[in-house]
């Protein structure tokens, strides 16, 4: 699990990484732009207007979404993001989404699933800078677990509406859809302040680390290199800007299926370790078991994340 201050302010220390990585994001993580145009790209006036409009409507859903900070989230000990669902309502109470292995209490053991326990944990609200544009409470833990994925959700005290209305601050949409290999990605940290660029690498039958089994990991190409801190922060699909998975693991010392140290494991149940990449859980599965109003309700038909 990707967990903050355990051995990480010593390697950033002695690798300088603090310098360049706490503050703003790399020179890599900058939003891209479109090159300035040029008069021969102006249409023609014998080009029909309609004809026009619909390659501008293409246009516009191809080109790489702006990735920036707004709407992620800040917690004592990991990173997160204000989400929403495909169905959510500006008026119902906001969602925090983070992992399993940083709920405050304490790491759910194999097959444990937490819902509807108590909280008031606050986080950081990020605007798209980085800075701190308000802090944020949870009422409760609405789901958790680190059976099959690794996730926390936490409820709010507020609505999408008032914190739009209060801080100018939209919520990260959560994705239905199952990625793809090779689709361009981003993983924003909170923590710090950080954001990762590199593409699906492919998706891991079961992962395994320590006492846990994950099941249709993502796996990140190499230079999506994460650290503590970063577990639970928003993958974000660069095409279309919504959030596809939450970060979680990588192997650090090549060990196999240790803490810190996950394997691969296939439908056939060959191992293979890869030392020094990292991995995030899918969240697509999450938009169905969740009702009206943001409750979680495991008996949604096609909900498959882990009951009680």
């Amino acid at each position: 699990m990707r967990r903050p201050l355990v051995g990480v302010l010593t390697t950033l220390l002695l690798g300088g990484a603090a310098a360049t990585g706490v503050g703003a994001a790399p020179a890599s993580a900058a939003p891209q732009t479109a090159d300035a145009p040029r008069a021969s790209d102006a249409p023609r006036a014998s080009v029909p207007q309609a004809e026009v409009a619909a390659k501008a409507e293409i246009a516009a859903k191809t080109k790489p979404k702006a990735v920036d900070f707004a709407g992620t989230v800040a917690l004592s000990n990991c990173s997160g993001s204000l989400i929403r669902l495909p169905n959510s309502a500006d008026g119902d109470p906001a969602l925090v989404l983070t992992n399993g292995h940083c709920l405050e209490t304490g790491m759910p053991g194999p097959g444990d699933v937490i819902v509807d326990q108590a909280s008031s944990r606050t986080f950081s609200l990020l605007n798209s800078t980085a800075g701190k544009a308000a802090t944020l409470r949870a009422s409760k833990v609405a789901y958790a677990t680190m059976t099959d994925t690794d996730v926390t959700l936490y409820q709010l005290t507020t609505t999408y509406a008032q914190i739009k209305k209060n801080y100018g601050i939209n919520a990260l949409s959560l994705s239905a859809d199952h990625p793809a290999t090779g689709t361009p990605i981003k993983v924003v940290s909170g923590y710090w302040k950080r954001i990762y660029s590199c593409n699906v690498d492919g998706f891991v039958h079961e992962l395994r680390e320590g006492d846990w089994t994950w099941k249709d990991s993502l796996r990140y190409t190499p230079s999506c290199n994460t650290i503590g801190g970063t577990s639970g922060s928003p993958v974000i699909d660069v095409n279309t800007g919504k959030v596809i998975a939450v970060n979680n693991t990588g192997n650090e010392n090549g060990e196999r299926c240790t803490e810190n140290n996950p394997c691969e494991v296939d439908e056939n149940g060959n191992v293979t370790v890869r030392r020094g990449i990292n991995y995030a859980e899918q969240t697509y599965g999450i938009a169905k078991c969740v009702a009206a109003g943001n409750k979680i309700d495991l008996s949604l038909p096609g909900c498959t994340l882990p009951k009680p």
